[in-house]
This record gives structure tokens, sequence and C-alpha cells, in this order.
């Protein structure tokens, strides 16, 4: 099976690639989908510019797609960008990281159906605390590159995902899916033991409005595994 992955530079879609390959499956090739505005129903958003970095790090060949504004048109989008990379890849399935989205992988589904390719969720419904302490483990440096939930605040946005942010999430009174799957918070991944190089991050600010904090990455390099 020769797989196409949708990669947002979040820790779903990089958990995904990762989960795929230690199942030995041929991930040679990425999409990204780039929706025209900063909020889609379908895709995350945040950090977008940096995937092409991710797809370095984990040795992906890289298709940015860009995506008209509204659900139909999300689902017209990824249906016609995973036709151009079916047809110029040569892949017969797609890789997604969706967890507990039905809304996200049904469409995912029936796009793979009318096109020809197989869909594969690999972290669907896993159990989302014991999932999220895989990414405060060694190897992985994950950030929230994005938090809209009471008690996030703009000084989780950059933050890294480790232990004691996990047990502040956990103790949160408004009580945010752990996974993030409510639209809590979103991340980018720096750092994986997939990756063969990793992303430092040179300059970041954060955009916060009533709602949410977006942490924005200004530069960054790619570096060696190890020590900066």
């Amino acid at each position: 099976m020769k797989c196409v992955a949708l990669l947002s530079g979040g820790k779903d879609s990089v958990m995904a690639v990762h989960v795929a390959r230690e199942h030995a499956w041929d991930v040679p090739v990425a999409l990204c989908v780039r929706p025209a505005e900063d909020d889609a129903w379908m895709f995350h958003t945040p950090g977008l510019d940096v995937v092409p970095a991710v797809a370095e790090c984990l040795g992906l060949d890289l298709v940015e797609a860009p995506c008209r504004t509204g659900p139909e048109e999300e689902v017209e989008a990824l249906q016609e960008a995973l036709v151009r990379v079916r047809d110029g890849h040569g892949v017969d399935a797609v890789l997604s990281g969706a967890l507990a989205s039905d809304y996200q992988r049904t469409r995912i589904d029936r796009i793979g159906h009318r096109v020809g390719l197989k869909t594969f969720a690999p972290l669907w419904h896993k159990e989302p605390t014991a999932y999220m302490q895989t990414f405060a483990g060694r190897g992985w440096d994950v950030r929230f590159s994005r938090v809209a939930a009471d008690g996030l605040g703009p000084t989780w946005a950059g933050r890294r995902l480790d232990g004691g942010a996990l047990a502040d999430l956990a103790s949160l009174p408004t009580r945010p899916h752990p996974a993030g799957e409510g639209g809590e918070f979103e991340t980018l991944v720096l750092d994986a033991p997939g990756y063969r190089k990793r992303i430092v991050v040179e300059a970041a600010h954060v955009e916060a409005t009533a709602s949410r904090a977006t942490w924005v990455v200004d530069s960054w390099r790619i570096a060696s595994k190890g020590p900066p």
C-alpha cells in the first residue's frame, strides 16, 4: 500500500505517519490543504507555513493545495488534490490523523470511495488521555500553536506539550477534551521520533483576541538531531 498522508504539521497528522511507518506502510508523499481563511470546517489552519519543514523532517515529498472557503468547497478541493496526487505519485491510499471527528473522517472516507483510494485513520478512537501522554515522552517536541478555550490564555501559545502542560489541562474546571478534539487547541510538531532532522524556531510571536491566541512562527531553521 502506497499512502499519501494528509499533513497539517499538528500532532495527529505527524503521529499518523509515525504509526503507519512503524507498521511498514509506504508513505512517500504528503498533502497539505491550505484554506483561504484562518477558520475552516475540516482543516487545521495555524502553522501551515512551517509544514514544508515538517515534511522535510519526515522525509516526505510535499504537495500543497489551496482551498476555497465553505464546507462543500473544502471537500471539493480535497478531492481534486487527492486525484492529482493519485495520478502524479501513484498512491492507492490516504492516511489521516483523524482521532474522534466523525465530520472529518466520514468526508475523507467518501472522497476515497469516489476516487478509488483506500482510507486509513490509524489513530481512530485511541483513548485520548493515554494518547496524549505519548507526546510528553522522549523524542517529541510539540508546541501549542493555537488555544481557544476558557482557561487557556495567551501564555499557552507556544508552550511545550509536556507532563506539566498535560497536568494543567486536566486540572482546568472547564474540562477541555484531553486531545483538543473540541477545538480547544491546535499543535505544531518541531521534533518527533520519526523525524530525520528537527525544526528550531528562531523567532515567533503571539497574536491574541478575546477568544483565542495563536503562536505565529516568523522564522525557523532545520537542524540535525541532538543539541543546538
